[in-house]
């Protein structure tokens, strides 16, 4: 592995790698020090960003670009600051370097989601220096806590200070905007909808006693055939027409027939992508913790469980109502939300910018809309009545699986992707 003496002319990576030196761990370590290092750079931009907080250290950045068009609605464009944890044992460098290494940005954080905050902040950074401004006001959320559901962030922040975002009707943020290579050219996904996530906590009581006897109310084995019957359960197919639009222009690029029929056959072109929109075809519902007992002789009163439920955005009812039939009589339940889903129809002017921005830089772009498998900040946003997007662009170098840099070991972004995902941010905020 060979060390890049220098950094490209570009400040992205050198933000980028800031950005990952600075451990911001979820519930190890507060944002603080990152948002600090963000507000400076936007005040050194002539910008004034507010710090705000509702428990000491996990702080939130929020600031106002002024547009060259005050009319127009203005675009909210958030990040998270926090990262997830990683364990150094496992990586090719150490996961809070932030080292440039043949090509890449490595780190916890490269690409969720201190990738797109650097492209944030040299963009804005750059626009201001250049006396350049974007086509109507941009509001910047740079939010604490995302991966712990962002009470601190996100949704303290539309709780407690509203009007921050009041104007705001549209907004992008993670996940999306990445390259996907096809037949006919480069599908870039625009994330459009999401599915919405909450638990399902499950008691089952049954008849304490001595192992060593028959019991016909064993609360581990009643807790067990419920929580295998709801993980083996067949949820049928729910396509929405986000999921519809992707698999039709997927047929359409792989030369597959009958999409819609067949979809995990047609996901299956796209590697490991697809694992991400196959989430999304139907409700899904993993078990993710048991509880019980403790005594190795001891039958116990009662087992415990928790079930992670994502429900296709539209059909929540229908979900539960399935999830309830599967539960029987002796074992308690209780739904715990976080964060209901949404589907938005594909804005037709925010697509035509972000596809002409796409094209500028990568002739062979296509913008494909997608559902994402899992929750972020959107979901709270949303609740303000912003139509919320996931599109962070980058073209991703070939033969990586981007997907496992998700969390993984060995997280890092390619140097190109960053610089490419620099050009078309400007490009957006310019003509958007």
């Amino acid at each position: 592995m060979t060390t890049e003496r220098s950094l490209p002319a570009s400040n992205v990576v050198q933000y980028c790698s800031d950005l990952i030196r600075l451990d911001t761990t979820v519930g190890r370590r507060p944002e603080r020090g990152a948002a600090e290092y963000v507000a400076e750079r936007l005040a050194a931009a002539g910008l004034e960003p507010l710090m705000l907080e509702g428990v000491p250290g996990r702080t939130n950045v929020v600031a106002r670009v002024p547009g060259r068009e005050p009319g127009l609605a203005p675009l909210l464009v958030h990040g998270h600051l926090d990262v997830v944890p990683a364990d150094p044992s496992g990586w090719t460098v150490h996961p809070f370097s932030g080292e440039v290494c043949d090509g890449y940005v490595w780190g916890r954080g490269a690409v969720d989601m201190k990738d797109m905050l650097a492209m944030i902040l040299d963009v804005v950074t750059t626009m201001r220096a250049s006396g350049l401004a974007p086509r109507r006001d941009v509001v910047l959320a740079f939010v604490a806590d995302e991966e712990d559901g962002g009470t601190h962030g996100a949704a303290w922040l539309t709780e407690r200070h509203p009007d921050l975002f009041a104007d705001c009707r549209t907004a992008i943020g993670e996940v999306g905007g990445f390259s996907v290579p096809t037949p006919t050219g480069s599908f870039y996904l625009l994330e459009t909808a999401q599915k919405g996530a909450f638990t399902l906590e499950l008691t089952a009581n049954g008849l304490a006693g001595h192992g060593s006897m028959l019991n016909e109310r064993n609360a581990v084995q009643i807790l067990s055939r419920t929580v295998a019957a709801i993980a083996d359960h067949p949820f049928p197919l729910r396509l929405t027409p986000t999921t519809e639009e992707f698999l039709d222009r997927l047929g359409e690029a792989f030369g597959l027939d009958d999409a819609r029929s067949e979809p995990e056959r047609v996901l299956a072109a796209i590697g490991e992508i697809g694992r991400i929109i196959g989430a999304t075809l139907r409700h899904t519902a993993t078990p993710v913790a048991l509880s019980a007992g403790g005594a190795p002789n001891v039958v116990p009163a009662y087992a415990r469980a928790r079930i992670d439920c994502r429900s296709v955005p539209g059909h929540e009812d229908e979900f539960l109502a399935e999830l309830r039939r599967l539960v029987p009589p002796e074992v308690a339940s209780s739904v715990v939300p976080r964060g209901g889903g949404h589907e938005n129809a594909l804005d037709e002017d925010l697509a035509a910018v972000i596809s002409a921005a796409l094209l500028a830089e990568d002739p062979t772009a296509n913008l494909v809309p997608f559902c994402m498998s899992s929750a972020t900040d959107a979901r709270h946003f949303s609740r303000l009545g912003i139509r919320c997007y996931g599109f962070v662009p980058l073209r991703l170098p070939p033969g990586g699986d981007f997907v496992s840099m998700f969390h993984g070991t060995d997280e890092r972004v390619a140097v190109d992707s960053l610089t490419f995902g620099t050009r078309v941010l400007q490009r957006f905020l310019t003509d958007y």
